[in-house]
């Protein structure tokens, strides 16, 4: 056993141990637009329920370590005091992953990632129309935990309104938490799948990703490829360079290259998806 002073460590260090040992933590997917209805879409693992009446769900963006600088979310929910916590399922894992890549702030995650955009009934933000369940909140209080790179901002958020996918309720009217199929975070590059257990999702790039939008069509469009394979693919640099997208009426090299993205492969994925 070891024993530690949070100050005697770097604050990299101390983040990498709180985020090891407090897991799995669930995902608030929070949309939220700035006074000028920019859309911003991040996903936060210090997140969680903390009442029912009112109920309340509290997550909190963290200064950044490396330039102590603060997230658009943050910047958002500062301005106009609305947000919407959308919960995330597995099969929205790696779209989620690659919206967490930071994008210019006029730079819209839900097209980067893919996802839909649905219209809220009570605030601006819109929610992910993939997600599962969807809370529309106000912003009740916004608490500066510090001024330093890590230090988080608890948003206190009241559910104004609620979304549920009827899929994922049992005969009982009950959220069945194997249909709802919800990840969490782990430490490093692991997450939790609430029927499977662990699994890993490579971090995206500390460049920019290419993005969903940036994806031929040919490749975007797929009757093949889920919402998971085409997070993965997008989540490259640059498209394939010297090549020509692979554009035959076939779904065979689809499912080739789904196979090798199943295999955590996206190099060789993208292989079966181009030709010279």
């Amino acid at each position: 056993m070891i024993s530690i002073q949070p100050q005697d460590i770097s604050t990299a260090k101390l983040h990498g141990y709180l985020l090891g040992a407090v897991a799995p933590r669930p995902i608030a997917f929070a949309s939220t637009v700035d006074a000028e209805e920019n859309v911003n879409l991040s996903p936060f693992s210090f997140f969680n329920v903390f009442s029912a009446k009112p109920p309340i769900l509290v997550f909190s963006p963290a200064r950044r370590v490396r330039d102590n600088t603060t997230k658009h979310t943050l910047q958002n929910a500062l301005e106009t005091k609305q947000v919407v916590v959308n919960i995330v399922s597995y099969d929205m894992v790696q779209q989620m992953s690659l919206s967490s890549t930071e994008y210019a702030k006029e730079v819209n995650e839900f097209k980067k990632a893919g996802f839909t955009e649905v219209p809220s009934l009570k605030v601006a933000p819109p929610r992910v129309g993939e997600s599962p369940v969807q809370f529309e909140c106000e912003v009740k209080e916004i608490i500066e935990l510090g001024e330093e790179g890590g230090a988080g901002n608890l948003i206190i958020c009241e559910v104004v309104q609620l979304h549920i996918d009827e899929k994922i309720l049992d005969e009982d009217g009950r959220i069945d938490p194997v249909k709802i199929d919800t990840v969490a975070r782990m430490g490093g590059n692991w997450y939790n799948r609430s029927k499977e257990g662990m699994f890993e999702v490579s971090k995206p790039l500390t460049t920019l990703g290419i993005g969903i939008d940036s994806l031929p069509p040919e490749i975007r469009e797929s009757k093949v490829l889920s919402g998971n394979d085409l997070g993965m693919l997008a989540n490259v640099e640059s498209l394939p360079k010297g090549v020509e997208i692979f554009v035959s009426a076939s779904e065979d090299k689809h499912r080739e290259a789904q196979q090798q993205l199943k295999n955590g492969n996206v190099s060789e994925a993208w292989k079966m998806l181009v030709k010279k």
